[in-house]
């Protein structure tokens, strides 16, 4: 079993940059590959994007490739989105979870998520 805790979430204006954090619990993290999404009001969970268990490769939506780094400290079970240039667009609940792809459904395990909100 995971346990996730999403960090780092506020609001900011348009063009600012933000750090959220995930913790996570559980000795499966250091092998696991970890995902982002996202959802705003009214809309479906979205895929922003993922990192595999050692960092070795990371994968983007396009609605965020260029602005979003998806970084991972196994040593501290801590996985990062940073995201520059952000936009009133990005405004979402932002979750980390563990799993594969870019589908909701390829991952088990779920953070509660954290608000981020971007002024324009």
């Amino acid at each position: 079993q995971v346990q996730l805790v999403e960090s780092g979430g506020g609001l900011v204006q348009a063009g600012d940059s933000l750090r959220l954090s995930c913790a996570a619990s559980g000795r499966t993290f250091s092998s696991s590959t970890m995902g982002w999404f996202r959802q705003a009001p009214g809309k479906e969970r979205e895929f922003v994007g993922f990192i595999t268990w050692n960092g070795g490769r990371t994968y983007y939506a396009d609605s965020v490739k260029g602005r979003f780094i998806i970084s991972r400290v196994n040593a501290k079970n801590t996985v990062y989105l940073q995201m520059s240039s952000l936009k009133p667009e990005d405004t979402a609940v932002y979750y980390c979870a563990v799993g594969a792809g870019t589908r909701p459904a390829g991952y088990a395990y779920w953070g509660l998520g954290t608000q981020v909100t971007v002024s324009s």
